[in-house]
This record gives C-alpha cells, structure tokens and sequence, in this order.
C-alpha cells in the first residue's frame, strides 16, 4: 500500500493562509493525481469545512460544497485525465471553528483522510473524532484551538485490518518557561507532549493489532520529548529514520516544513511492529525546487510505501 501524509495549510499558501484559492487547491490535486502509483490513503491536515476564509477567493459552485468536496473532485478529474481508473472517498474530521456568527464562521480547522474506492473502510471516527487537546497552560482554555485525531481502519488485500490515525499537534505553549529559554522549541513544549500521551492512549484504546501507522504535522523535531515520547515509550518506529538510515541529528537536518528562513523536521510516519517499511519514493526535502510539490504549501508531504 502506498500513503501520503501533507499539511497543505488550508489550500492558502500564496496568501500566507489568509485565504484558500482554486489555483492552490488545483496545482496540489495535480500534484497528487501524478504520483505513480497512485496512493491508497491520502491523509491531509489543515483542511476547512465551509467559512468566509475557505470561499473568499475561491466561492463554492453550488450550496453546501465544502472545501474538501471541492478537492477530492478535482483531484478525481485529474485523475481520470491521466487515464488513471482511481477515485477516492474523502472523510472530514472537524476540529475547530472560529465564528463571525452561527451562519458564517471566520475559519475552520480539521483534518481529512481520503481512501481510495474499493478499499474496504470498515469503521473511522469522522462523526465525533478524538480530542487530544492539552489545555492546561491556556489562560482562556475556550480558545485553546482544538486538536484531534481521526482515526479510519481498514481492510487490506491479504483481508488483514490497518488502522490509521491521522493528527496534527499544537505549537508549543508560549505560556511556559521552556519556550523562553530553550533553543529549540518544537515538540520541547510540555503541551504538545501532553497532547502526544493523549494521543498514544487514543491509538492503544482503538487500534486492533500492531498493524497501525500514525501519521501528521507533529510540530516536534527529532530528538525533541515528544518524538522521543513516540519511540521510546510509545515503543514506536520511525520508518523514515529506519529507511534512510538517519540519526536524530541527521533527521533535523531533512526540512518537511518551512518559515521564512526556518527548515524543521515537523511531519512524522510512526508504525507499529505489523507494518513492514518499503520505501519513501516521492518524498522531497522542503525547498526542493524539483519536486511537484515546491511552494504550495508551508510543508512538503511524506509519500511511502509499506506492507502490512
């Protein structure tokens, strides 16, 4: 099977996220559309539902038109304009709203997993998807913007069950003392490790065996207590790591994600022991001016295929 995992910043990223437009959304279906072979299950963070941000410059075609329906449809006629039999069936999961009133919200948050027709999804949580939320620190904890993860199981070939979990943490908390006075402050904030040991209960509470992967923006470095939270006592693998053949320091110096003139090392795949690695084929570096995915969105996409 082959997955791919893209924080693709609200499809807003040439106007710094301000607004969504369709040429964004058009060139990242695009982008999508020419993987070959095509993925099983895409998963994306920071994608809206309906909002003033979402339709401002690119307006719905029809009422009621979210801005993933609006996606997976261009993504579907890409598709079938390279000649590629695949569709896929798109599953939101809501994660915040910021309201101008009960008819238009300012903007939304959430996350969205799409799997490809014909694969067999047997239960996810889009309904009502898991708050992994740390609040704590907040000092108006109603404005703390949700975090969740969206979980999909599904059936493989071989008739085996895989769980996915999809997620996207905080940013570390400027309300406590190590954001001031470390150096490196992604996934140091004990926040975001508040919000990874809540997300590590989630998946041991839901998964049905160790053929699991753990996907997302996690806004945490490598070697940073969050990641090592994830693979230490969450007895987690990093298959990017493994692969590649990376240390901690190594891994940092691999950017997924960019700010002005920041590189991180934010986006992690993370399996369980019935996963079996095969490649990240696809993957660029952020900044890779060769890859089909350079400077449409403030990350790049892991892109890898495994056997479970």
């Amino acid at each position: 099977m082959r997955i791919l995992t893209y924080n693709v910043r609200y499809f807003g990223h040439a106007t710094r996220g301000l607004a969504s437009t369709k040429r964004a959304m058009q060139r990242i279906a695009e982008a999508i559309a020419a993987l070959e072979p095509p993925c099983d299950v895409v998963c994306l963070q920071e994608v809206e539902t309906e909002s003033l941000r979402s339709t401002l410059a690119h307006p719905h075609d029809r009422h009621g038109q979210t801005q993933l329906g609006r996606f997976v449809e261009m993504l579907d006629r890409e598709l079938a304009a390279r000649g590629v039999r695949e569709s896929y069936e798109a599953y939101y999961f809501p994660a915040h709203k910021y309201k101008v009133s009960k008819a238009l919200p300012f903007y939304t948050t959430g996350l969205a997993v799409l799997a490809r027709a014909g694969l067999s999804v047997n239960h996810h949580n889009a309904g009502e998807p898991h708050d992994i939320t740390h609040r704590h620190l907040h000092p108006v904890k109603g404005l703390k913007q949700t975090r969740i993860c969206a979980h999909v199981r599904v059936r493989t070939e071989s008739g085996e069950s895989l769980d996915v979990f999809n997620t996207h943490l905080s940013l570390p908390s400027t309300m406590s003392r190590e954001f001031w006075v470390r150096e490196r402050r992604m996934g140091y904030g004990p926040n975001q490790l508040g919000e990874a040991r809540n997300l590590l209960r989630f998946v041991e509470q839901e998964r049905k065996s160790d053929a699991f992967l753990i996907v997302g923006d996690f806004n945490a470095l490598p070697g940073s207590p969050v990641y090592r939270y994830l693979v230490g006592e969450g007895q987690l693998t990093d298959p990017f790591a493994r692969v590649h053949r990376m240390n901690e320091e190594e891994l940092r110096h691999w950017p997924t994600a960019g700010f002005m003139r920041l590189r991180m090392h934010l986006d992690h795949v993370f399996v369980g022991r019935g996963v079996e690695w095969l490649d990240f084929d696809g993957s660029s570096p952020f900044g890779d001016k060769g890859s089909p995915f350079h400077l449409l969105s403030d990350h790049v996409p892991l892109i890898g295929r495994f056997r479970a």
